[in-house]
Parts: C-alpha cells; sequence; structure tokens
C-alpha cells in the first residue's frame, strides 16, 4: 500500500511538470519562430517570455544560448565586411549585436576600431593612387601613417613591399638616353675638331653634353655613318676616340676619357646577391673571376650565396652564366638484382667397415698395461670404430639467394650496397713493460656492391660498378691464439653505358668444386667388381655463380639550355667589369619600343645628279684627294 502511494505521487509530479511545460507559450513560440528562421523574431519572443516568467530557468538557458550562437554569426560577418571595406554594412552588423547583447565586449571594440579602420582604409587608397603615379616617397609616407596606428596592418606591410620593390627596380634600372637618341641620320665627317662633330650632334637631336676636363675636344675626328641611329654614332665615336660615356638624365651625357682612373671616378657600380640552389658558390665565384674578371666577390657557404659588386654589363653577364650553372644535380633510381645460383650434387654409396680395433682395459684399477692383462683378453675387451654402416645416398640441389636492392644517386656520386656479415678479427700486441691488448677490427663478408652512375645527355646512362662476393672458406687461429678466417672472393669491376630503362646481366663469376673420397678394406676394396662390397665411396660436385641485373631510371635528367642562355654575347675584353659603351645590340636587349623618327626639319636642295643621295648633315671638310685613273690597258 505504501508503494502505491509512493507510485501515485511520483506521477502526480510528472504531471505537473509536464503541465508547466506545456503552460510555456514564450519558450515554445519562441522556438517555433527560431525553427522557421526568424531568428530575431524568436529572440524578442523569448526576451518577452522572460520578463513574463522570470523564474523559468529553461526560457532563460535557451534565450542566452540562442543569442550568443546569433551574436557569433553577425560577428564575424562584421570582420568580413570590415576587411572588405564594406564599413557601412559593417557598422549596421555591430548595431544589431548590441541590439541583442548590450554588454558584448567585441562588438564594443570593433565598433570603437572603425573609425581608424576607416582612416587607414583611405590612406591606404592615397598610398596606392601615388604608387601609380610612381610618386614613392608619398606612398610610403602614407604607409608608414597606417603603420603608426596599427603596428600589423597587412596592407600597410603590403604596401611597403611594393615601394621596395618599385624603389629597386627604379634604382638598378640603367639610365636611357630619351627617344631622340634613336633617331636616323646620316652623318659624314672627315679630319673635323671633335667639339664640331658633338655640336652637330646636339643640335639635330636635342641632347647635351658634358665634356671631363682631360677631354680633348680639338681632336681630329673621322666619321662616316649612313641610316644610322644617334646612339649607334655616338657609340662608333666613342670608341673610336678613346673615350667613355655616363648617362646623366634622359638629355644630357657626360663625356670622359676611357681610362682606368676615369673609369673609377665615374662609372656606376651594382650590387647583386644570388641564391644558389644548386651550383657550389666557390666554383661558381671561381668561373666567374676567370670569365668575367670580376674581382669584387664574395660567397656566404652558410646559405651558399654569392654578392657580385661590378658594372651593370658585368652583372648581366654574370646572371646569364650562373643560369647556366646553377642547375639541378641529375639523380637516377638503379634497380639491381643479385642472384646467386647454386648446384651440388652428392652421391656417398657403399660399406663402412670398421679401421680401427682399440684395446678397453680390463681392470681400470690396474694401470699400466701389462703383458700379464693381455693373457685375460676376450671380444669383449676390443672395441672397434667407426661402427658399421651401409651408406646409400644421393642429393640434388639448386639454391637461388636473390636480393633486390633499389638505391637512389645523384650524378657522380658513389652508393655502396653491403648484404652480408661484419667478422670481428682480433688483433693482440704485446708491449714491453706495458703487457697485452687486444683490439678488434671488423670484416665485410658477403655481397658488396659499388656504383656510381654518371647521367649523361639523350638519357644514357654510364655506371661504374665494382661487385665482390666473398665468404669464410676456413677459421684460423695464430700461435698466439688470436682468430683469423680465410676469405674466398670473387670480384668484378666494369663501366657500363645504359638508356633509360635497359638492363645488363653481369654473369659469369663462376666457382666449381669437385671433390671424391673413398674408403674401405686393404686388397678387398681394390677388386674390380666386389670391391664395391668392401669399400665406401662419396662424390660431391658444386657450383656457384653470381648473376647481377642492374636497370638504371632516370627521376632527373638536365636538360639542354636552351640557346639564348647557353651562348650570348660577352662584350669586349675592356667593357667587362670597366665597360663604356653598350653596343646597339644590347641596347635592343632593353625592349625600346619602335618609333619613327622624321628627318630634320631644315630643307636641303636636292644635287643636280639624283643618283647622289642627299645628306642630311655634313660639316665643312677638306675636299677628298684625287685618286689617279687607270689607263685603258688596265695596268
Amino acid at each position: 500500500m505504501q508503494h502505491a502511494k509512493i507510485i501515485i505521487l511520483l506521477a502526480a509530479l510528472l504531471g505537473a511538470a509536464g503541465l508547466t511545460g506545456c503552460a510555456s507559450p514564450g519558450l515554445s513560440e519562441g522556438r517555433e519562430l527560431i525553427g522557421s528562421g526568424a531568428t530575431e523574431a524568436g529572440l524578442a519572443r523569448l526576451q518577452a517570455g522572460m520578463k513574463e516568467e522570470p523564474n523559468n530557468l529553461e526560457l532563460k538557458s535557451y534565450y542566452y544560448s540562442q543569442r550568443e550562437k546569433l551574436a557569433s554569426q553577425w560577428l564575424l560577418q562584421a570582420q568580413q565586411e570590415i576587411e572588405q571595406a564594406n564599413f557601412v554594412a559593417a557598422g549596421a552588423t555591430l548595431q544589431k549585436v548590441l541590439t541583442i547583447h548590450p554588454e558584448n565586449p567585441r562588438a564594443k571594440t570593433l565598433l570603437a576600431n572603425m573609425e581608424s579602420e576607416v582612416t587607414n582604409h583611405r590612406l591606404l587608397e592615397e598610398a596606392q593612387t601615388a604608387l601609380n603615379q610612381n610618386n614613392l616617397a608619398l606612398a610610403a609616407d602614407k604607409a608608414r601613417q597606417v603603420l603608426a596606428q596599427s603596428p600589423n596592418y597587412a596592407g600597410a606591410i603590403d604596401m611597403q613591399r611594393k615601394v621596395q620593390v618599385a624603389r629597386a627596380q627604379d634604382e638598378i634600372a640603367p639610365r636611357e638616353l630619351n627617344a631622340s637618341s634613336r633617331k636616323m641620320v646620316t652623318l659624314e665627317f672627315r679630319d673635323s675638331p671633335l667639339r664640331n662633330v658633338f655640336d652637330m650632334i646636339s643640335r639635330q637631336s636635342s641632347i647635351n653634353f658634358v665634356f671631363d676636363k682631360d677631354v680633348r675636344l680639338d681632336t681630329k675626328a673621322t666619321l662616316f655613318a649612313r641610316n644610322t641611329t644617334i646612339a649607334d654614332a655616338i657609340s662608333m665615336l666613342l670608341t673610336t676616340g678613346q673615350l667613355a660615356r655616363k648617362v646623366m638624365s634622359p638629355t644630357t651625357l657626360l663625356i670622359y676619357p676611357d681610362t682606368p682612373q676615369k673609369q673609377k671616378q665615374y662609372q656606376e657600380l651594382m650590387v647583386k646577391s644570388f641564391y644558389l640552389g644548386n651550383a657550389d658558390a666557390k666554383s661558381v665565384m671561381a668561373m666567374l673571376r676567370v670569365l668575367i674578371k670580376s674581382k669584387d666577390m664574395y660567397v656566404d657557404e652558410r646559405l651558399n650565396q654569392l654578392v657580385i659588386r661590378d658594372t651593370p654589363d658585368a652583372i648581366h653577364l654574370a646572371e646569364k652564366i650562373i643560369a647556366v650553372q646553377d642547375l639541378a644535380e641529375p639523380e637516377v633510381m638503379l634497380h639491381v638484382e643479385v642472384l646467386e645460383v647454386k648446384r651440388s650434387h652428392l652421391l656417398d654409396l657403399g660399406v663402412q667397415y670398421p679401421n680401427q680395433f682399440s684395446l678397453l682395459n680390463p681392470n681400470p684399477l690396474t694401470s699400466p698395461l701389462t703383458l700379464e692383462n693381455l693373457k685375460h683378453i676376450s671380444a669383449k675387451d676390443i672395441g672397434i670404430s667407426p661402427t658399421p654402416a651401409v651408406n646409400v645416398q644421393q642429393d640434388d640441389s639448386d639454391v637461388n639467394i636473390l636480393a633486390n636492392p633499389r638505391i637512389r644517386v645523384k650524378n657522380r656520386e658513389k652508393a655502396k650496397i653491403l648484404i652480408g656479415d661484419k667478422l670481428p678479427v682480433i688483433t693482440t700486441t704485446s708491449t714491453a713493460n706495458v703487457g697485452v691488448s687486444e683490439s678488434v677490427s671488423y670484416l665485410d663478408v658477403g655481397l658488396k656492391l659499388e656504383v656510381e652512375p654518371s647521367v649523361l645527355m639523350r638519357d644514357d646512362v654510364q655506371i661504374k660498378v665494382n661487385l665482390e662476393v666473398s665468404n669464410i672458406v676456413k677459421e684460423v687461429r695464430s700461435a698466439g691464439g688470436s682468430l683469423t678466417y680465410q676469405i674466398g672472393t670473387r670480384n668484378a669491376t666494369t663501366v657500363l653505358r645504359l638508356k633509360d630503362g635497359e638492363t645488363q646481366v653481369l654473369a659469369g663469376l663462376i666457382s666449381e668444386e669437385q671433390r671424391g673420397s673413398s674408403s674401405g678394406i686393404p686388397g678387398l676394396a681394390s677388386l674390380p667388381i666386389l670391391g664395391h662390397l668392401f669399400s665406401s665411396k662419396s662424390d660431391e660436385n658444386t657450383k656457384t655463380e653470381i648473376v647481377l641485373l642492374i636497370t638504371p631510371h632516370i627521376l632527373r635528367n638536365a636538360q639542354a639550355p636552351q640557346p639564348a642562355i647557353s651562348e650570348f654575347r660577352g662584350v669586349t675584353e675592356n667593357a667587362i667589369g670597366g665597360g663604356t659603351d653598350a653596343p646597339s645590340s644590347m641596347m635592343a636587349e632593353r625592349n625600346f619600343p619602335p618609333i619613327q623618327v622624321a628627318p630634320p626639319e631644315a630643307p636641303i636642295e636636292p644635287p643636280a645628279n639624283p643618283e647622289i643621295e642627299p645628306i642630311p648633315m655634313i660639316l665643312p671638310s677638306p675636299p677628298l684627294p684625287s685618286l689617279p685613273q687607270p689607263d685603258q690597258s688596265g695596268n
């Protein structure tokens, strides 16, 4: 009866709890709204329900969990909008977060930083505009302003990197003359003062010339150039006059004597670092000293880095030479199969008779054996050995021992394979007044293979192969007790040249042993036919052959570089490492856009003879000497 009351009471409590849950309209309606996707309306209904039922813990728990979930989604959306510079939408999203959760610290922080984000974004836009206009100083200043407020601002750090790249390109870009230097002209001067030649070129091309105090402008110059650019004409004039130039601005050239002292004074040098991934920096430095005569070079072995300080032309030559040398080492995978084929034949046939009779001591207590003892010898006192037996045995066996290693080897590097044992060899050393000491060394016994591949062009592989197969023949002990071994060995050394994937078989390392033995009763064993009944014979033949199969597979081969990299002009001997003018072919490499320059505007009257072309620029020069005319006979 008591149990029945308890059950009824529990049922009443559960029913009351169920009626209480069902009686919370705020919780049920809020769940329905959130489940249908109206999350904000659902939260509002839950918040109103909390005012109606302030003691409903389930309602409060559900409201706070849904509020945190929605706030996290909105905060993530606001962060993305800030990163996309959509500040208006980000502000609206943060206000929504604060509406449902006024104490949210993350929303307050983002909203407080919105003003600085707007300012940083505006400064970066101005910096990008300045960078597009090649105003690097203004772009760098705007980036510094952003980093002063936000040291880790990714956009400002990226802008600084862009400015540094642009400045580096501007610093290393060679100064060049403007488009007027590519104007096509025809020049003819004979024994004219150098001052007059440069003056005429200046008037026709608007190029200004500044001369070093040691340039002799009264030197006579001769120049004949038809349909030539002004830049090429200046180069020819400087080369023949042992002069050099330096571009001061797009319209100004400095002319100075081409001497080592003046080169050091005027010629600008470049510094470039080469991080080598494959070639050795010291070897490359030695090569560059020979080819481009560079003296100012430094090697950092820790980074495998080569730093060169030289003229721009020498740096450009070094770039091309290093591009040819800094190539990845070829690699090859060697598939090796080593097969040991052992064939043995054993025939043991006959009767084994005793070959030794021994007298057993009839009385062990009596010693030594005397003639008196021999009087009492019986059959039980005589022993025989070995035990008589009939041998009928024939064995044939073929044993194959296979090793199949795969090794990956760099070009011109050695690889070793050892399949076997290391035998200890103990050496005893006796020293006066010290004593005896022992040392242990180890001897490799088994299969030892050494290979050194060289990957050649056209997918050929040259392989140096050294194969050694050794085994223990017998153990030898010295008089002092030291243990040594007698080793039997077979060696093969050769050089192969195989195609990629070609298999080569090396065989013929054969070892053959033939052993025969017989034993029997003397006299009877020698009988022609009946002798087999009184003897035992054993014949053993063993033949061992080593077979090596090797197959190279090229994993990475050195490709022949393109002619543009492996073959290029090296300028002149004097120009390398201290050059003056670059030839027109090198100027063409700098990707000047092709333009057409009109001839001089000054009208020139054509000569009377229409077969003679007009000469746009001619300075007065002495008349040509008259050449002797050949006579009619041809002499």
